[in-house]
């Protein structure tokens, strides 16, 4: 019985060393709650010592706040891992929520939520409260980092960040994860306006990008944020997305291409590879102006209400490849 109870404590101990409090929470407003109560299903459930398996439908019940609309629960899972979860409405996946793209996991035609959990600090990470199907709480919007790291020579031990001005420009707070390819991003929700900001490769001040001059605001990108917006994927210490030197002909020859390009009413986007994929286009702002799933061959694109200007096409294939274009509308 000793050994038990020693091994027991040993477990619990090692637990509490890496656990962090998470809090998902959900905004119910203007929607009439099931019967069977509201509940959050993801890759967590097991780790947070729920029956059922991960993706249980029925097994985490949310709490209402009082006599709010807002739903939560808090649970204790290890950090510094990425997790998936999404809000039901009921306890059968038919209930669950309809994630917008947006706030996707967006790889492999992942439909879930996700949350890097990026601390040990001893507080509460507050995930929401979003609105149920919808981006960001009531009020704020959401805006979603991604910058490439390929052209680095590597990759700080210490995570790659992002310090911003609505965080005191800290270059420790704030930690990105990638899905794969060298790109790393993070979700955050902020209020309308212009925010400025700078990605680290680190965790401290010396380790930030230096933003060249065709891009900066004295020292930070820039961007701003009317409504929800994903930036367009950046290079490291660049204004636009990462051209690897000396790649392959037969490499190069992969690139997606657009033609024409400027366009006028129209124009192809057409991919020289086998997978299937994803493609958004945002304006100067970040803000998504179009998306396109399960593209394969090739794209048209119509010019139809787009205003002339400057647009950017981001792809994302299932070999979880990332590319970006300039396209001119006239």
């Amino acid at each position: 019985m000793k050994k038990i109870i020693t091994l027991a404590f040993i477990l619990a101990t090692a637990f509490s060393a890496t656990a962090k409090k998470v809090k998902f929470a959900v905004d119910m407003t203007g929607i009439t709650i099931n019967s069977t109560g509201m509940h959050v299903a993801g890759d967590f459930q097991t780790v947070a010592g729920f029956s059922g398996g991960d993706f249980n439908s029925s097994s985490t019940s949310l709490t209402q706040e009082g006599i709010t609309d807002i739903w939560s629960i808090v649970v204790d899972i290890p950090a510094f891992a990425k997790y998936e979860y999404k809000f039901l409405n009921g306890d059968q996946f038919y209930d669950a929520e309809f994630v917008p793209v947006e706030s996707r996991v967006g790889y492999d035609f992942d439909d879930n939520r996700w949350i890097y959990v990026d601390s040990l600090a001893n507080d509460t990470t507050a995930v929401g409260a979003v609105l149920f199907a919808g981006n960001a709480p009531a009020g704020l919007n959401l805006i979603r980092y991604l910058v490439d790291l390929q052209t680095q020579s590597s990759i700080a031990s210490t995570g790659v960040h992002v310090s911003t001005d609505y965080q005191s420009y800290d270059p420790a707070k704030t930690r990105l994860y990638s899905f794969g390819s060298n790109i790393y991003e993070i979700i955050n929700y902020v209020t309308s306006g212009t925010h400025l900001f700078q990605y680290v490769n680190g965790n401290t001040g010396v380790s930030a990008e230096i933003v060249p001059a065709g891009c900066a605001t004295g020292t930070y990108r820039s961007v701003t944020v009317p409504h929800d917006t994903v930036l367009a994927t950046v290079c490291f210490a660049s204004c636009s997305a990462c051209v690897a030197a000396g790649i392959a002909e037969n490499e190069t020859a992969k690139t997606p291409q657009l033609f024409p390009n400027p366009a006028n009413e129209y124009t192809t986007l057409k991919f020289n590879s086998t997978s299937t994929h994803t493609v958004y286009m945002s304006d100067v702002t970040g803000r998504i102006v179009r998306s396109y799933n399960y593209v394969t061959d090739e794209l048209r694109i119509e010019k139809q209400d787009l205003n002339a200007g400057i647009y950017f096409i981001s792809i994302q294939n299932t070999d979880k490849i990332s590319t970006s274009l300039k396209l001119i509308i006239q």
